[in-house]
């Protein structure tokens, strides 16, 4: 075997859980095989280079060799290796994710109530301040 569709190598390499998810993100443009946005039927080969955009990140990966089944995460780790560029972004991603503050610390006592959604809208708007034809105005 020399080539194998490149929904059924992601799913061997176990960049996902099935296929029908693979497929999904490949038909989203989420794959790219040697730079090209593909479909799921894309044949990969050995020495092809895949780029994964998941979670806001992107992974460039060399494959290494071609499984038609789906193996254990040590075998399936053998079908391919990431390149020090990809790693390197993914260790400076998780850095910064690691010392951002968490979205939702900055809300202070949870969800707004009715009074405070009108309080933000009177603010934001200045429903107050805005014309009115009234007789006392």
């Amino acid at each position: 075997m020399d080539k194998l569709r490149i929904d059924k190598w992601l799913w061997a390499a176990r960049f996902y859980k099935t296929r029908s998810l693979a497929t999904d993100d490949i038909n989203k443009g989420r794959i790219e095989v040697n730079q090209q946005v593909v479909k799921p039927a894309r044949e990969v080969k050995v020495g092809d280079t895949v780029a994964l955009r998941r979670e806001g990140q992107v992974r460039i990966i060399m494959v290494l060799g071609l499984s038609e089944v789906r193996g254990p995460a040590p075998q399936a780790q053998l079908l391919y290796a990431e390149t020090p560029e990809s790693l390197n972004a993914r260790e400076d991603f998780a850095q910064r994710r690691r010392f951002e503050r968490e979205p939702a610390q900055s809300i202070a006592h949870g969800r707004p109530t009715k009074r405070d959604r009108r309080d933000l809208q009177e603010a934001q708007h200045g429903w107050n301040n805005r014309w009115s034809a009234s007789v006392d105005g």
